[in-house]
């Protein structure tokens, strides 16, 4: 099986889990996954296996889009309800209504800076930022860029904000929820949360983990030739797919037709079109394969 094996989460494992609970079930050595979500997260958890482990990088880094339930009234270290003692809830902030959660989450579209939070796997000095935080020893990370391309208030009911948010890769739904707290002045932490896509999944194509286990989750799973569809095909000729296959940059001759437009990556097809690499535009005009998968 080479392709994309989409899991829908669910809360307790870790990435890491999941994808070993998938190796045991399905007997794939090589199985990889698409970023880690929040700790507490669940929902669309794509997996790469096989030879689609090559492609991780190019689907990491897409858009999320997340369902969050923010609790108001208080900070936990985590930023998460991984951080609260005994699961207890703080009461609803007096004063607070969500015409003032709203406005507050207005301040989080866009393109800005974002600080990880400190308990995260962030490197600090070549250690885990959560490492130096169970040990109460300073963390200091440099905030990266992020972007929210769209954020909303769906219900504020008991002290809960339910937010649906698209943001880039490596956005930290929990610094968010923190950042509200403290832009609210009562204090937040990220209590739920729900991966509802992952760049081109989305819940439509998710398995249950327990069905994967169950029936090694043929329903969730999507080969590589349907992979990344964003990116525009070329398609080669016999020796084309020859040099691509080696790594070799492909010239105007070696395509069945010229290309539509210039792109800064390519999904390469051989002549019976199926997908054999990524490649990129070089400054000559070359097609340089930076994936091979033959």
């Amino acid at each position: 099986m080479n392709g994309v094996l989409v899991v829908d989460k669910p809360r307790g494992p870790t990435s890491h889990d999941v994808v070993a609970r998938v190796r045991r079930a399905t007997g794939i050595a090589k199985i990889g996954h698409t970023r880690t979500p929040d700790p507490l997260a669940t929902g669309v958890l794509p997996l790469v296996l096989g030879r689609a482990t090559r492609l991780a990088r190019f689907l990491s880094g897409a858009d999320k889009t997340y369902l969050a339930g923010i609790r108001l009234g208080a900070e936990t270290a985590t930023y998460d309800a991984e951080g609260v003692a005994d699961g207890a809830r703080p009461a609803p902030p007096p004063g607070v209504e969500a015409a003032h959660v709203r406005e507050a989450l207005g301040r989080f579209g866009g393109s800005f800076l974002q600080t990880p939070p400190p308990f995260s796997a962030k490197k600090v000095a070549g250690v885990a930022a959560y490492k130096l935080a169970r040990r109460e020893r300073p963390v200091e990370l440099q905030p990266v860029p992020v972007t929210v391309h769209a954020i909303a208030l769906e219900a504020y009911r008991e002290g809960v904000a339910t937010v649906r948010l698209v943001c880039s890769a490596g956005f930290y739904v929990r610094v968010l929820a923190h950042d509200l707290g403290r832009a609210l002045g009562c204090g937040a932490y990220l209590e739920s949360l729900r991966r509802t896509r992952a760049g081109d999944f989305d819940e439509a194509h998710a398995v249950p983990l327990e069905a994967v286990e169950r029936d090694r989750g043929a329903d969730g799973f999507i080969p590589m030739d349907a992979l990344l569809p964003a990116l525009p095909p070329v398609t080669v000729t016999e020796r084309g797919a020859r040099r691509a296959a080696h790594g070799n940059a492909l010239a105007p001759d070696d395509l069945v037709r010229p290309r539509a437009a210039a792109a800064a990556h390519v999904r390469v097809l051989d002549p019976g079109g199926t997908l054999i690499g990524i490649a990129e535009e070089t400054a000559a005009g070359l097609l340089h394969p930076v994936v091979v998968l033959v």
